[in-house]
């Protein structure tokens, strides 16, 4: 018999600023039925059309260091005076089910993921840009920078692409479909990793255990 669960995945994306990771993160989602986005959560205010549980958890800031303090964030961050994190009980639940969870998390998120009690399901790709020009680029476009925030994205996308070296898996976004393409080829192959199939021992161990008796009937017939 086929076999059919598995053990979820955690899909940890990582990149500088404007290489293109939210954006693959979400045509990922589109295209997988089994693979579902970890919502943060966030002290920070909600803005206009946001929805509590969609775009993040918002929480007050007490809240938010309860939970870190009862241990239910498998990561977070200080980020320009908020603080945002994972919580842990969604993404517990998912994996639970034999679903995939991915992450739009940065390389100290991803540092933290790893070293969590789930830290053996991660498969971390960090995306890099094509080149330095195109990075710039992708920013100027986005128009959401003043060209002070711009300059400092980029001299923080050196340290971010430093720690490339880090993660499982390492693509270049030159090309969004041909990324997305290489990232779910990823997927698939880590999906079918051995220790990720559940019952695949035990399947092993029942077709062992059947031909054992295939070969001790044929050989008791020859005699």
């Amino acid at each position: 018999m086929a076999i059919r669960c598995r053990h979820g995945l955690m899909l940890v994306l990582s990149s500088p600023s404007g290489a293109g990771k939210s954006s693959l993160v979400r045509r990922l989602i589109e295209r997988d039925s089994e693979l579902l986005l970890s919502v943060s959560a966030t002290t920070r205010p909600r803005k206009p059309g946001e929805i509590d549980g969609r775009e993040y958890y918002f929480l007050s800031r007490e809240e938010f260091s309860k939970r870190v303090a009862s241990g239910l964030m498998l990561e977070y961050a200080d980020v320009f005076g908020n603080r945002y994190g994972t919580p842990k009980g969604p993404v517990e639940e998912a994996l639970g089910k034999g679903l995939d969870v991915a992450f739009d998390v940065d390389w100290q998120g991803c540092e933290q993921l790893v070293q969590s009690e789930f830290g053996n399901r991660v498969v971390s790709v960090f995306v890099l840009p094509p080149s330095v020009v195109e990075l710039e680029n992708r920013l100027i476009e986005r128009g959401r920078d003043s060209r002070e925030d711009l300059e400092g994205r980029m001299a923080g996308a050196i340290d971010e692409i430093e720690r490339c070296r880090s993660y499982d898996y390492v693509v270049v976004n030159d090309d969004f479909q041909r990324c997305v393409d290489a990232i779910e080829t990823i997927i698939a192959a880590e999906r079918m990793r051995r220790w990720r199939q559940s019952g695949l021992e035990e399947q092993i161990e029942l077709l062992a255990d059947e031909f054992r008796k295939r070969l001790d009937g044929s050989n008791r017939t020859l005699t």
